[in-house]
Parts: C-alpha cells; sequence; structure tokens
C-alpha cells in the first residue's frame, strides 16, 4: 500500500511516517517546509525517514493546484493522511490569511485530488480547538461546536464540513482527527513543553497563562500514531442508524467519522510544569499572566467514539513522556 503522508516533515507527520515504514507501508511525503517554526528541525526530522527505501519526498505546498495534480497523477494512493496545516492557535490572531490559503484552500485541493483518483480513503488532521466555547467536560464527537473562538479552529470545523460533503456527493471515505495536545521527541517549538524546557534551561521565567489555571488533554506522540495506524486499516462508514431529525455530528449517512484522539485524562498546567522541573532537575521561574485571546482554559477528551471503533486506548503517562521528550531536547541540543 502507497500512503501520502502530507505534513511529513512535521511533528506528527515525521513519526507517522516513521512507523508506517515500519509496518512495510510505502510512504510518499509531502511538506512545503515553511518557515513559521525552524526549518531545520523539519529537515532534521527528515533526514531520519530519507535513508529508507520505502520513503520518498516532495517539496510541495497544499495550495499548488497543477503540483497537487501532477502528485496524484504519478502515484496512486491507497489512503491519503492530511497533517499538513498552518498550525497554531495564537498565530492565527497575527496572520490569519495563512490559515485560509493552507487550511482552507490546500484542504480544497486534497479533497478534489482525492476525488478524481478515487483515492479509498482520507483521514485528515482536525483539531479539539473546534469545541471553542463549550464547556461540557468531556468533549464528545456528538456535542455541536458551532461557537469557535479562534480563526484556526474556525478553519478545522471548515474541514470537517468540506470532508462531509465530498463524502455525501461522491462516497470519498473521509475520517476527521481532532487532536488534543500532542507532545513528545521532535515536538514543535511554539508548543508548551518545548518552549518551557528551552526557558528552564536557560535559566528564563516561563509564561503561565491563566494565572496556572487551565487543563490540557496532554497526549504522547505514540499514543496519537498508534490510533491513527489503526484507522488506516478501517475506513469511515456510514452510520446505517443514523438520524437526519436529530442528527450525530460525529457520524452521518454518508461514509464520514469524526474521533477525538487523546490521553483522555486532563492535567493541570501546574502538574504538566511539575513534570517537567522533575525530568530537568531545576525549578522554573514562573510569570503568570491572564487567558489569551483564542485560547480556552481547559481540553478533555472523551474517546469512546474511537476505542468502539478501532479499540483504541492511550498508554502513556505524563511523567513517562515528559521525560522522554527531555532526553531527546537534551540529546539534540547538546544541552
Amino acid at each position: 500500500m502507497s500512503i501520502l503522508v502530507t505534513g511529513a516533515a512535521g511533528f506528527i507527520g515525521f513519526h507517522l511516517s516513521r512507523r508506517l515504514l515500519k509496518l512495510g507501508y510505502e510512504v510518499v511525503g509531502l511538506d512545503n517546509l515553511n518557515d513559521y517554526y525552524s526549518v531545520q528541525l523539519k529537515r532534521d526530522r527528515l533526514a531520519q525517514l530519507q535513508p529508507e527505501a520505502s520513503f520518498s519526498f516532495s517539496e510541495l505546498s497544499l495550495e499548488d493546484d497543477r503540483g497537487m495534480e501532477a502528485l496524484f497523477q504519478t502515484h496512486t494512493f491507497s489512503c491519503v493522511i492530511n497533517l499538513a496545516a498552518q498550525a497554531g492557535v495564537r498565530y492565527s490572531l497575527e496572520n490569519p490569511r495563512a490559515y485560509i490559503s493552507s487550511n482552507v484552500n490546500g484542504f480544497m485541493n486534497i479533497l478534489e485530488c482525492c476525488r478524481h483518483a478515487k483515492t479509498p480513503q482520507l483521514i485528515y488532521a482536525s483539531s479539539s480547538s473546534v469545541y471553542g466555547m463549550n464547556t461540557q467536560m468531556p468533549f464528545s464527537v456528538h456535542d455541536n461546536v458551532d461557537h469557535p473562538v479562534s480563526l484556526y479552529a474556525a478553519t478545522k470545523k471548515t474541514n470537517e464540513l468540506m470532508a462531509h460533503t465530498y463524502s455525501h456527493l461522491y462516497e470519498l471515505p473521509t475520517t476527521g482527527l481532532r487532536f488534543f495536545t500532542v507532545y513528545g521527541p521532535w515536538g514543535r517549538p511554539d508548543m508548551a513543553l518545548f518552549l518551557f524546557t528551552k526557558a528552564i534551561l536557560e535559566g528564563k521565567p516561563i509564561k503561565v497563562f491563566n494565572e496556572g489555571r487551565m487543563q490540557r488533554d496532554f497526549t504522547f506522540i505514540d499514543d496519537i500514531v498508534e490510533g491513527i495506524v489503526r484507522l488506516v486499516e478501517k475506513p469511515a462508514t456510514r452510520n446505517d442508524t443514523w438520524n437526519p431529525a436529530t442528527p450525530d455530528p460525529g457520524s452521518s449517512s454518508a461514509p464520514y467519522r469524526l474521533f477525538n484522539i487523546g490521553n483522555n485524562q486532563p492535567v493541570p498546567l501546574m502538574g504538566f510544569i511539575e513534570a517537567i522541573e522533575s525530568a530537568l532537575g531545576m525549578e522554573a521561574e514562573k510569570e503568570y499572566l491572564p487567558l489569551q485571546a483564542g485560547d480556552v482554559p481547559a481540553t478533555y477528551a472523551n474517546i469512546d467514539a474511537l476505542s468502539d471503533y478501532v479499540d483504541y486506548r492511550p498508554g502513556t503517562a505524563i511523567e513517562t513522556g515528559i521525560g522522554q521528550f527531555v532526553r531527546w531536547y537534551r540529546d539534540y541540543f547538546k544541552v
């Protein structure tokens, strides 16, 4: 099976590609290597993949219509996994047009290419941020998500709506994954674990938003990858009991599914910081700040739908995952 992984030089895309290669799949990686964060980190991730004979790479943007069409004409994909996107809630306040270009126009190209190539299935990254102003915990895929609080979240909800349209009109099986705060080795420099570790080691204060009264369903990268791999073997199916009079947002009469993929165990931000301090053997200097625009105070994933569909359960304790990240960080940066 040949699988296209977009965003292959990104955090999740890199780990997923490596796992798929180990399982014997042929992987075509796509990434535009943009400079939202360190391009060198992205190239170093790719350097781990490129020696594999079953891996090939294309430096390409999703928004490049002709480039995407040529890629799908050159390869026949048994599955497309779209992880490429303009990431970051806070950056969407500064550069909103980048999110429409990549996350909406780019996703449109993915859908069109899959449609015309008759790709057997599409798996794509959504986000826990779509829950926006929802306060009922844990967040469920059966909940309404019509009140996003950032443009990033709005583009991810848009992806879900666009995917449903293509599932309904063209019988394209689509599976959307709402990721919950992914962390681990080779992680993104704009995420809390990376920022906190860097600041603590450099003796600088860390920024603790919402005065520390935050909770996140931190999910280790290996657990995320395990869930995606299981879904590769089980494309989205119709929900035969779906009722348009009382529509379930997480499924459809079309081959369309949405799943939360998280640790199902939220961690207080201060507990997360304590785990980092323990792994580093250093105490952080803390700068307490109010909740930032676009942020939500808590996330908590109900993963029952994914568990029922592919028998998925995460298994990495926060202390274990943070320990693995800290060891990678020290080795990568020679700290």
